[in-house]
């Protein structure tokens, strides 16, 4: 679109290994998401504001996706727009190849705030209330996938509970119970721990990573954290500060990894996002 200029800043845009693999199309698998080129703006009182630039990358069925990259660089409007809720002013996002352009059941939010439950309805009401809104399920069978993925989260004991009794770490767990009730293509979770403590936020990532190992669900990651980023993500796409472009796309640890594979992770992507001004964008994707 013309009238989208470039940022000043990371150099010129560079092809990536990526979109080369996409010209080739030399695995045959289709990637179950797909954003291609994508600058989102949205206006201020003051002014209007490009979030990121030409943002490019796909995400596979089953994986773990991390957005990392510093505050204000575009990540969770990145994340809105996969959600259908913000048009792209440039580009295009498709899921399973098709135009992403209103919300739909097939990708549930969580979000990071406790609020996201209706307070005057029980854990199991509201794990059960998008089937029943949407008419995906209804009666019984609404109840027992809500049953289900209550257990799944460690709530059971809770499901007749209303919201308020229940802790930070808790109310997260039934945000998530009910986003996979739905049982989308892929899930987007918008920094859902930062809001947490220290040793609660650990937690929730350890059983993140259980229930995925348990159902395998494509998951799009949000977060500044780049401890969490290596600890949840199987993949992490890294920002450039505003507006968000890609700095690189790495591969991430396997959960077998040790303290010094972690720790030199972790040195690597804070120098790439915040010690080499001059690397080119896009220049560090991974295969």
């Amino acid at each position: 679109m013309a009238g989208v200029s470039p940022p000043q800043q990371g150099g010129p845009r560079q092809s990536t290994k990526r979109e080369e693999r996409r010209d080739d199309e030399a695995s045959g698998v289709a990637p179950l998401l797909a954003v291609h080129g994508v600058t989102l703006q949205y206006k201020t009182p003051d002014r209007l504001v490009t979030a990121t630039y030409r943002v490019d990358f796909d995400v596979q069925r089953g994986e773990r996706f991390v957005i990392l990259g510093p505050s204000g660089c575009g990540k969770s409007t990145l994340l809105k727009a996969i959600g259908g809720y913000l048009a792209p002013v440039e580009g295009e996002i498709r899921l399973k190849g098709v135009r992403i352009g209103k919300p739909g059941p097939d990708r549930m939010m969580v979000f990071q705030e406790f609020d996201q439950l209706l307070p005057w309805r029980t854990v199991k009401e509201n794990v059960m209330f998008p089937l029943l809104a949407s008419g995906r399920l209804a009666g019984t069978a609404a109840d027992a996938r809500a049953l289900d993925c209550i257990r799944k989260v460690n709530l059971h004991d809770f499901a007749d509970s209303f919201p308020h009794v229940l802790s930070g770490g808790m109310k997260q767990r039934v945000a998530i119970a009910r986003a996979l009730a739905m049982e989308p293509d892929i899930l987007l979770m918008d920094e859902p721990f930062a809001a947490l403590d220290a040793l609660t936020r650990r937690k929730m990532q350890d059983e993140l990573l259980a229930l995925w190992q348990e159902t395998n669900f494509t998951v799009v990651f949000v977060t500044h954290s780049i401890a969490e980023a290596i600890k949840v993500g199987s993949r992490i796409l890294l920002l450039t500060p505003h507006p968000g472009q890609v700095r690189a796309e790495l591969n991430s640890l396997g959960t077998d990894a040790d303290s010094h594979e972690f720790a030199a992770l972790e040195r690597r992507i804070h120098a790439l996002l915040f010690d080499t001004p001059d690397t080119p964008i896009g220049a560090g994707v991974e295969a």
